[in-house]
């Protein structure tokens, strides 16, 4: 065998650090820039999965750019290992773990991606039009909290209308349970819902009844358990900048480019060894980088050239509202394909619940609202937000509606009310069939969170298990964040919080999947509206350019028109979110119908099959009355057409 160098070794890897394995044995690549001596403790103290296999000991070549590394022949796949560092007598696992099976205290696993069996060649990838996403987190979606069970389930979300499934993140973290959003290890995927193939299996499975995966991905702060990075360099993270959550990542102070490398590759990683369709990049305001190339615009570069020649979808959350995510980088943008519209669900949750307290308290839930909302995206792009008490957003009034994420229902709003409580369970039935309507109906992107198409009956609240020292501090910071509210401001309701390191928290929070059979009218509500959106082909081309305008009919009542390509091929979507209406008089020629044509109901939120009450035939003629807490979509008709196919 002819035996390669140092350097040619690196070249061959795949990505810049952890293990890999190669002929000859497991190459192991580290950044510790700060450490003389790095250390492969293999096996260490007996922690291997064959107990016959002694420990090994290999010290790491000092590359003497920061990087330790080495070939070890005695490594196989699934042998467990940690790294010694200069005199210290505790081994730590790898920055760049593929695999903690003990969790994020104990050894790292040496894993090969190479050897799953993929089945989706042929898979073309996501693209950002035309897509109805489902957020879900693992540990709840079923009773068994794992990839192997979630799998299971994924037909029928296909045949529901779901195109694609967005997985809150699963970097590993420490405890029984959590939302993820504490990653520790941002390469191992977390031992709680299964190994890496299982993963890869969940991402196959879905390739093959048509559905999209993306990662939620965390690269603003990491968990403060368990996070082991600043034992190897202190240069991971940065202090001169104040992150909400903790120290930021290093992105552009001395000795950033390792870090940078270590993300781009993490997001490389993701999309090429579990064949992820793109991911969402959580918290994008709190990622702090004033470099000649920001690094959420290298991550969508890297991201692209991974998934490559496959189609790659990328989705940002951004507090502020910045459009200039969305724009591309020869533009000056960052070249993201979507933002979540916290503007269209806070809208939303007060037109349904009529508080609007807290950060609702520039929303009102009007009909001009929606109208501005469904034709221009964000509602704030620049105007003051008093409850901030400064601007919000910027101009985006260019945007295409693909561009924007819409959802009523997601993990952190659910959270914030207190209870858990689904929105169905706080405003009227028909309020909310009226309101999904609108929201699956618009020409934005639709974002369910898992369980929504059913009415699920369990709530979703904040989940986290964490040693008690910090188990009470996060209980603490939840409280103070929900007082916001004054309603969950009282001793009486800060008393009901759920606690979130209660394991009974986590356990309440699983869906009952059960409830999808006796929730036959919600389920199918859902089900025939998805339809609509993916088969009447107004509809669907109206997220291709922004080819709708509306009307406000009164404060609660609104009208929007769906303009098809062809004369006469519109829709009409009213909307009443109050009582019933009579329309005298109607000086609204968006209520007109298309040339020689009359207006008829295509479809009704009032359906009996939805749990409805019904609703009488539309007129032909005269004023319209238009029902209390009601959706209807109109098509033009030809009377005259009518007749001669009647007489045939």
């Amino acid at each position: 065998m002819i035996e390669q160098t140092a350097s040619e070794l690196v070249n061959a890897r795949r990505f810049p650090v952890g293990a890999e394995r190669m002929p000859g044995g497991v190459h192991f690549r580290v950044w510790a820039p700060q450490r003389k001596t790095v250390k492969l403790a293999l096996n260490h103290q007996g922690e291997n999965i064959d107990p016959t296999f002694p420990p090994v000991e290999v010290e790491l070549q000092n590359e003497d750019n920061g990087y330790f590394s080495a070939i070890c022949e005695q490594a196989v796949v699934g042998a467990l290992y940690r790294f010694l560092l200069d005199d210290d007598s505790q081994p730590y696992p790898d920055p760049a773990s593929r695999f903690q099976p003990q969790g994020p205290h104990g050894p790292s696993q040496v894993i090969d991606a190479l050897t799953f069996a993929w089945t989706d060649a042929n898979w073309p990838g996501v693209k950002a039009q035309g897509q109805v996403i489902y957020e879900m987190h693992i540990g709840t979606f079923t009773r068994e909290g794992t990839w192997l069970a979630a799998a299971k389930e994924l037909p029928e979300l296909a045949a529901l209308g779901v195109t694609v499934l967005e997985i809150m993140p699963v970097a590993d973290f420490p405890g029984r349970f959590g939302w993820g959003y504490d990653g520790v290890n941002l390469f191992a995927p977390t031992r709680l819902y299964g190994t890496p193939d299982e993963f890869r299996y969940f991402v196959n499975q879905a390739h093959a009844v048509g559905l999209g995966v993306i990662l939620d991905v965390v690269y603003n702060h990491l968990g403060p358990d368990g996070n082991y990075l600043g034992k190897f360099s202190t240069k991971y993270f940065t202090t001169r900048y104040e992150c909400e959550w903790g120290d930021a990542l290093n992105f552009d102070g001395p000795d950033s480019g390792p870090v940078r490398d270590y993300v781009l590759a993490n997001s490389a990683y993701w999309i090429q060894e579990f064949h992820l369709d793109g991911l969402r990049i959580d918290a994008t305001q709190q990622i702090f980088d004033s470099s000649a190339e920001n690094i959420i615009v290298a991550i969508v570069r890297t991201i692209r050239d991974a998934g490559a020649p496959r189609l790659t979808f990328i989705i940002g959350e951004n507090e502020p509202q910045d459009a200039k995510l969305l724009r591309p980088p020869e533009h000056g943008g960052f070249g993201i394909d979507a933002l979540w519209n916290d503007d269209f669900h806070h809208a939303a949750m007060v037109a349904m619940t009529g508080r609007a307290d807290a950060y609702y308290s520039d929303y009102r839930g009007t009909a001009q609202e929606f109208v501005s909302t469904l034709k221009r995206g964000f509602l704030y792009q620049g105007q003051w937000y008093s409850w901030q008490n400064k601007t919000r957003g910027t101009p985006g009034l260019d945007m295409l509606p693909a561009k924007f994420i819409n959802f009523i229902q997601n993990h952190d709003q659910l959270a914030n009310s207190g209870s858990g409580k689904r929105i169905h369970l706080l405003t009227s039935p028909n309020r909310y069939r009226a309101l999904t309507a609108l929201f699956l109906l618009a020409p934005q992107t639709p974002m369910l969170f898992q369980g929504q198409e059913f009415a699920a009956t369990s709530p979703f609240f904040y989940f986290a298990d964490h040693k008690d020292e910090i188990a009470y501090l996060v209980a603490r910071g939840r409280s103070q964040f929900l007082a916001q509210f004054r309603s969950l401001a009282t001793p009486e309701m800060q008393a009901r919080l759920p606690d979130p390191g209660d394991p009974l928290t986590f356990t309440h929070s699983k869906l009952n999947l059960d409830d999808r059979y006796l929730h036959k009218e919600e389920y199918a509500l859902h089900r025939d509206l998805l339809k609509l959106r993916r088969n009447d082909p107004v509809f669907q081309a109206s997220q291709q350019s922004c080819r709708i305008e509306g009307a406000v009919l009164n404060a609660d009542a609104f009208a929007i028109r769906f303009f098809g390509e062809n004369p006469g091929d519109d829709r009409l979507l009213l909307i009443n979110l109050s009582r019933d209406i009579h329309l005298v008089p109607a000086p609204e020629p968006l209520l007109a119908p298309p040339k020689d044509c009359i207006w008829d109901v295509m479809w009704a939120s009032e359906d009996p099959c939805y749990g409805g009450m019904g609703m009488p035939p539309w007129p032909r003629k005269g004023n319209w009355h238009i029902q209390g807490e009601s959706a209807v979509v109109l098509t033009p008709v030809n009377p005259t057409k009518e007749a001669v196919n009647h007489e045939q």
